[in-house]
């Protein structure tokens, strides 16, 4: 299993706990990293949301991309995934800032494509927002763009979003950035098996996740590319007792009143197509990251994951809180890296 977790970059994970010790600030930002590197973690997520989506919409939100440029100059092993929107995000222009990241980096970038859901963001923003299927049709032709840019000299494309004209993307990156995406729509999940090499899921069991798998890796092979990678969003609490363990997610999960944010879940809700509805508790974490369980003491964890694991599942992509004193337990604990 690899291991990855979220970079705060909206200050926390908790939707119902205002200050978790971890602010929105490079400075934090950069010590995490930093940290997360001698602990033995694999990869970090940076989320891209202008506004943000955990603390309410008035509070600061790191912007990814410069964040990930600054991160590439200051650590050596960590691959650094960042999310990008396609509406957000001129695919040629794209594909020049992320080559040049990526030599900055020395390799180390990968993208996690994110068909955009929050159509207040982008009407704030002056952006373009489509409706769901259109979103797919976007990203794909944005992969293509990006894609074509990245792998030949000169790259010509006309399309019903995008058109490029022997555009030239020199230097190239100093290897092609692992693509992954989520999604589980048909729409998406047809794109993201002919175009993408990864496939990251919300939280669920291992009962939900493995079938997930087997669907996508038979997509996959239909549509005649190598083995994807498998992700899958969690959150995770590890202490010394099961009783302990459950202390701290009755005190994350109790929810007196609908937190500042709450507007901005009930959108996000009602434009995607889950397949199943979300509680109302789970909101307190997001990406149904309590729906994995990992929680508990480290024997309980390490057993848990080694049931993804064999379900096929590559790639936990954690959030904890406090982040930097609950990774570093985690790394101790269940990793054994440090």
């Amino acid at each position: 299993m690899r291991y990855g977790y979220w970079t705060p970059v909206f200050g926390g994970w908790l939707r119902n706990v205002a200050d978790e010790g971890m602010e929105a600030s490079w400075d934090y930002t950069r010590r995490l990293t930093q940290q997360a590197e001698r602990w033995g973690y694999d990869l970090t997520l940076i989320a891209e949301l202008n506004l943000n989506d955990i603390k309410g919409v008035d509070q600061p939100a790191l912007d990814a991309w410069s964040t990930a440029a600054a991160l590439a100059a200051v650590t050596e092993q960590i691959e650094l995934m960042v999310a990008v929107r396609p509406n957000f995000h001129q695919p040629a222009l794209f594909a020049k800032a992320a080559a040049n990241i990526d030599r900055i980096a020395g390799g180390r970038l990968a993208l996690n494509v994110v068909s955009s859901w929050w159509a207040d963001e982008a009407r704030q923003y002056g952006l373009q927002f489509d409706e769901h299927d259109d979103r797919y049709a976007r990203t794909s032709e944005w992969l293509q763009v990006v894609d074509g840019l990245w792998t030949q000299d000169r790259f010509s494309f006309s399309g019903d979003y995008y058109r490029t004209q022997d555009a030239i993307c020199a230097p190239k990156p100093a290897k092609r950035p692992t693509i992954y995406a989520g999604g589980e729509s048909e729409k998406a999940k047809t794109m993201i098996a002919a175009q993408c090499d990864a496939y990251v899921m919300h939280g669920d069991p291992v009962s939900a996740i493995a079938p997930k798998i087997a669907d996508m890796a038979a997509r996959r092979e239909a549509a005649g590319g190598q083995p994807m990678l498998y992700g899958m969003a969690a959150y995770a609490i590890v202490r010394d007792s099961e009783a302990e363990a459950k202390r701290e997610l009755e005190r994350i999960t109790t929810v007196s009143e609908l937190p500042a944010g709450y507007a901005n879940f009930d959108q996000w809700l009602s434009g995607t197509q889950l397949e199943r509805e979300l509680k109302i508790q789970e909101y307190s974490v997001s990406n149904r990251g309590l729906r994995p369980n990992l929680v508990g003491t480290p024997e309980q964890l390490k057993a848990r994951i080694e049931e993804y694991e064999a379900a096929g599942l590559n790639l936990l992509l954690l959030q904890m809180s406090p982040q930097a004193e609950e990774m570093q337990r985690f790394a101790q604990q269940v990793m054994g890296t440090t």
